[in-house]
This record gives structure tokens, C-alpha cells and sequence, in this order.
């Protein structure tokens, strides 16, 4: 009796062994939904949809990619929290769509409970912009002219806690000043009403603003890293601007949903990691002024929670409370 149990147990682990092997060889075997919580043009949908191409002729599959921009990204970001956590619905988007939910006053979503990261695909800096008539020409005019117009002076952003938002509320506790939040839903609205002169300033990622800087429609004032940014040089650094602590570098990552099995992560790891190597893939990403990233899932899950105690830290700096 204890013979014949030994190898129904040891047959009922070789069937399962055999059936996760077969589901990742399986896998994908229908088009995968590719879901971009942004507005069309923006920076995570410049890049999402430029590797979905690569990512699926890489996954011998067709990616549909799917725009659903709104309050900095949480909305489609839900959609993917709810969807089956079986490979076939994928979100990819800036880091602050995580890290939204937690300025948010009703949290709906755990960036670490409810997906399970992929991999980060790039990193950039943030870039100081304002609108062609707007008098600063500099963050020190920028300033000052904020402390002379406490209030009267707007800046846009992708949503209420996005990485934007934190980072202009960050200016205005480091400068003493008081810059006027007007939140869009996604930056791509608001770099629009500040280039047409609706908007007097945003701090924005590189990838959307890069396009309309080098065809002259928007003047940048700072990039927010350590060192200048190979496709903008004549834009100074923060440190160089005058704001040494103002260093805010963003990153677009993949996601599944929470609970998706570890051999399809681990499929979509390796695929997306491969696209990444080609040559035409790096001189695209050199163009919109991002780096790629090589991470593994764990790294990225490292990445996240490292940013998330960040913006946590942040958001008790900006806003001086839990919310």
C-alpha cells in the first residue's frame, strides 16, 4: 500500500511538472492585451508602443495596446489589478502610476500586493519646462518670479501624485515658493496647455517633452539628474541651476497582474530583455533620451519598494501628514 502511494504521488508530480512545463511552452498562444494608463503621445506611450512590435515578434505573439489614461494613471492600473492573472493582460507604465496611491485619499491600490513586476525597462530624468512667452529663462527667474506672485503662477502635471506633482511640490517647499497645481489626466493634455501658453510650467518626462523642445514649441530650464542629458546639452542640472537636492529620475516598467504564475513572468522577462539588446531598439532609446534597463524581477520588485518609501518620505515632506 505505501509502494502504490509513493508512486501515485510521484506520478501525480511528474503530471504537474509535465503540465507547467507544457502551459509556459504554451504560452502565449492568443494576442496579449498590452494596457497604457496614459494619453496617446506620452512618454510611456511612446516607448510601449515602439517595443510592442519588437516584444511580440520576440513572443510570437500579437500585443493589442490599449490607452486609458486618468487620475495619474490609477484607472488603468485597476483594470489590470482586476484582469486574470494569466499573462494576457499586461500593464506598462511610468512608476508613479505605483506610486500614486500613496498620496491618494482613497487607496485602491497596493503597488506590492496587487501586480507582480516584469521588468523596468528604462530610466530618465524629469525635465523644468515652460511655455515660449512665459519671462523665466532660468529656475532662479523661475523662482523669483514665484515669490513675487505667490500662487498666480500654474504648473501642470499628469494627476494628483504623480511623480510630477510630488516633484513640483517638492520645488515649492525647497524654494519657499508657491506654484499652482492644475493636475490633467496624463502629461501629454498638460505639456499641450503649456505649450500653448494655457500653462505657465510642468516638470515632465523626458520622452514626451524631447519632441517639442528640439522643434523649439517649449523652453526647458533644467533636467532633474546628476549630469546632463546627452540629447539636451545645453540644459543645465539642477545642481547647476541651483537646486542641488532637486534630483528626480523616473522609470517605465512592465507589470502582470498580482498572482500571475512565475513561468510566464519569467517568459515575458526574457523576451522583453532580448528586444532590448537590439541595436535599433538602443539608438531609439538614445533619441528619447531614456536608458535602458536589463532588470530581473526581483530587481524590479527592489527598484519599486525602494521608490515607494521615496515618495512615502516625500509625500510626508510635501503635504506634512499621512493621508
Amino acid at each position: 500500500m505505501l509502494v502504490r502511494r509513493v508512486v501515485l504521488c510521484g506520478l501525480a508530480a511528474t503530471m504537474l511538472s509535465t503540465s507547467a512545463i507544457a502551459a509556459e511552452g504554451n504560452y502565449p498562444n492568443r494576442p496579449i492585451r498590452l494596457l497604457i494608463p496614459q494619453a496617446t503621445g506620452g512618454g510611456s506611450d511612446t516607448i510601449g508602443r515602439y517595443m510592442a512590435q519588437r516584444f511580440a515578434e520576440e513572443l510570437n505573439q500579437n500585443l493589442v495596446v490599449d490607452n486609458r489614461p486618468g487620475a495619474a494613471g490609477m484607472l488603468g492600473a485597476e483594470m489590470v489589478k482586476r484582469a486574470t492573472p494569466d499573462g494576457y493582460t499586461l500593464l506598462l507604465c511610468a512608476i508613479d502610476t505605483i506610486t500614486a496611491p500613496i498620496v491618494a485619499r482613497h487607496k485602491t491600490l497596493d503597488g506590492v500586493r496587487d501586480f507582480t513586476p516584469v521588468t523596468q525597462l528604462t530610466q530618465s530624468p524629469n525635465i523644468w519646462l515652460v511655455n515660449l512667452s512665459f519671462p523665466a529663462k532660468s529656475m532662479k527667474e523661475l523662482v523669483d518670479l514665484a515669490k513675487a506672485k505667490p500662487g498666480q503662477i500654474d504648473y501642470a502635471s499628469s494627476g494628483t501624485g504623480s511623480m510630477q506633482h510630488l516633484g513640483a511640490e517638492l520645488l515649492n517647499k525647497m524654494a519657499g515658493i508657491r506654484l499652482n497645481h492644475v493636475p490633467f489626466k496624463g502629461g501629454p493634455p498638460g505639456l499641450l496647455d503649456v505649450m500653448g501658453g494655457r500653462i505657465a510650467s510642468i516638470l515632465s518626462g523626458t520622452q514626451g517633452a524631447l519632441p517639442h523642445i528640439k522643434a523649439g514649441k517649449i523652453r526647458p530650464l533644467s533636467v532633474t539628474t546628476t549630469t546632463r542629458l546627452p540629447a539636451l546639452p545645453d540644459v543645465p542640472t539642477s545642481a547647476e541651476a541651483g537646486m542641488p537636492d532637486l534630483i528626480y529620475n523616473a522609470g517605465i516598467c512592465l507589470y502582470a497582474p498580482g498572482a500571475t504564475p512565475h513561468d510566464v513572468v519569467m517568459r515575458l522577462n526574457r523576451a522583453l530583455n532580448r528586444a532590448q539588446q537590439a541595436d535599433a531598439v538602443k539608438t531609439r532609446f538614445g533619441e528619447l533620451g531614456v536608458e535602458a534597463v536589463h532588470a530581473s524581477p526581483a530587481d524590479t520588485a527592489n527598484y519599486i519598494r525602494e521608490l515607494m518609501a521615496l515618495v512615502d518620505g516625500l509625500r510626508t515632506a510635501v503635504f506634512g501628514k499621512a493621508r
